[in-house]
């Protein structure tokens, strides 16, 4: 399955909510330029496995990883070819030299954040441009940490670093619709101290514009929040009239299930108004 479209009609939070959702593998080009064809701009590289992020990189020679090893001082060059050439074609780079004992535990999550984290937190910034995701791609082992984190997590942490979101104006909630959890409970993702405050309004019963004002936060701080919740599958957006309209409903039933205990004496007192009618029709 291939599948290229331009990052103004689908951002890169709904394509990583996308490939999650499917659990999809293979490999998520970034193409920063106007159009997906030559001359190429900048092209950045990340690799999915089952819906989660394995591995990230700005250059297509499969020596990002080996190129980060070198400006940590970590590793030389030279070395790290060598031991990637050793290593197996279906080895993780980095798990193969956590067990040589040339990279420990810590090392390895700091490597996974620099390298995947950071850089594809660094792409929801990116304005104009297309992506091109390639499901037939092999996951290149020399690039990949053998760490991973969900799409949703990466998602949020670039939404979070996210300052320019002029290119998400016209997907952001309206601030009169209302909010509804789709989870129950509490969310498995780790939220931050605002993301846990507008959560606690989950219940449909107040606006954004209403939430806003008891946060005492700019409306549009909370509409960005209520985006990138919204599109990790925590909570979703509502119209007030519709939540207004299925109170109306559940009244109605209500009232239509409490209707019963008043039909008998409504019953008597017909039937007693029309033998009332037929007697005085027969004076006459």
């Amino acid at each position: 399955m291939a599948i290229t479209g331009h990052l103004v009609e689908f951002s890169l939070a709904e394509i990583f909510q996308f490939l999650e959702q499917g659990h999809k593998t293979g490999l998520l080009t970034i193409f920063e330029q106007p159009e997906p064809a030559p001359p190429r701009g900048r092209e950045h590289y990340i690799w999915f496995n089952q819906g989660r992020v394995v591995a990230a990189a700005n250059r297509s020679d499969h020596r990002g990883l080996i190129s980060s090893l070198s400006q940590r001082g970590l590793l030389g060059d030279r070395a790290a070819s060598r031991l990637a050439q050793s290593c197996g074609p279906k080895v993780p780079l980095g798990l193969y030299l956590k067990s040589q004992g040339i990279l420990d535990a810590e090392q390895l999550k700091l490597l996974f954040y620099t390298q995947v984290m950071r850089q594809v937190c660094a792409l929801f910034s990116v304005v104009d441009g297309w992506f091109h995701f390639d499901s037939k791609a092999v996951l290149p082992c020399d690039e990949m940490t053998g760490l991973s984190a969900p799409a949703t997590e990466v998602t949020l942490a670039g939404l979070r670093a996210l300052r320019n979101w002029s290119m998400l104006e016209d997907k952001l909630p309206d601030p009169m619709s209302t909010i509804v959890a789709l989870v129950e409970g509490q969310p498995s993702l780790r939220l931050n101290a605002v993301e846990w405050q507008v959560w606690e309004f989950t219940g449909g019963k107040d606006s954004l514009q209403t939430i806003a004002q008891h946060l005492q936060l700019p409306i549009h701080k909370v509409q960005e929040i209520v985006f990138r919740l919204n599109v990790v599958g925590l909570l979703e957006e509502v119209p007030m009239m519709a939540i207004e309209a299925e109170a109306t409903q559940q009244h109605e039933e209500e009232d239509e299930q409490q209707a019963p205990s008043t039909l008998p004496d409504a019953a008597v007192s017909q039937s007693f108004l029309n033998n009332l009618v037929s007697f005085l029709k027969h004076k006459v």
